[in-house]
């Protein structure tokens, strides 16, 4: 008989299974993952697990403010403003001309400032140059007076006369100067209207007119002591004891 291959009955050690399917057709013992078909998606099976979130930048950390602006120095007050300047061109024209040959050296100045036309007259002159312009050129209404304070003048105040005529539809204003306690002529004959606007002046500014028949307070109370509108003091700083005294509270609270 023939040897037997193995000999002593040793069981022969058998060769691994290859893992790739044998040429000539059969299943392969272990069979691999098949590749995804081209241009289709990956099976659940076969993806890649996905990739972590990237983490976000931190946000940049607030500046904080430098020691030095925290120390540093108030800074000194502006220096307070000049006075605008008052950019006036010449008032010419008919009415100006007949002013001119009526009253010659008594006015001024002709001036207009943003369209409003003014004349600068003498005090004394003021009151027929009212009437004139009344009389002669139609200014039959007296809008208002009023007055500015400049106490470092020596002319302390000035009064502006505002006049309209209804016919030309025109406005125009006098100016004149005067000095603290003197008294300006007053408009009470020539404009009954006169009688309120000046006792407000007076009431406001501590200016007297001259022949008014009833220069008294119109707007302050009774036993009111000083003159609102005058610069020399605050707006607080009034007539403290009459307040006190009627109002139960402090001046300006």
């Amino acid at each position: 008989m023939p040897e037997e291959a193995n000999p002593g009955g040793v069981p022969e050690p058998q060769k691994p299974e290859e893992t790739t399917a044998p040429t000539g057709g059969g299943e392969p013992s272990a069979p691999e993952a098949a590749a995804p078909p081209s241009g289709g998606e990956e099976s659940p099976s076969a993806s890649a697990p996905p990739a972590p979130p990237v983490p976000k930048p931190a946000a940049p950390a607030a500046a904080k403010p430098a020691a030095a602006a925290a120390a540093a120095k108030p800074a000194a007050p502006a220096a307070p403003k000049a006075p605008p300047v008052m950019l006036t061109t010449p008032w010419e024209g008919e009415l100006v001309e007949d002013l001119k040959d009526e009253f010659g050296g008594k006015i001024k100045e002709f001036s207009t400032y943003v369209g409003q036309s003014f004349m600068v007259a003498e005090a004394a002159a003021v009151i027929p140059i009212i009437d004139y312009l009344k009389i002669e050129q139609g200014f039959d209404y007296l809008v208002d007076i009023t007055a500015v304070d400049y106490p470092d003048k020596p002319e302390r105040f000035e009064l502006v006369w505002i006049l309209y005529s209804f016919d030309r539809n025109e406005r125009i204003r006098i100016k004149a100067r005067v000095k603290e306690g003197e008294k300006a002529a007053t408009c009470f004959g020539v404009h009954l209207t006169a009688d309120w606007l000046e006792r407000e002046v007076y009431d406001m500014f501590g200016i007297e007119f001259e022949g008014h028949p009833n220069m008294t307070r119109i707007l302050m109370p009774e036993g009111w002591s000083g003159f609102p509108l005058r610069k020399d003091k605050s707006i607080v700083d009034m007539d403290n004891r009459w307040v006190r005294e009627n109002l139960g509270i402090e001046s300006g609270q």
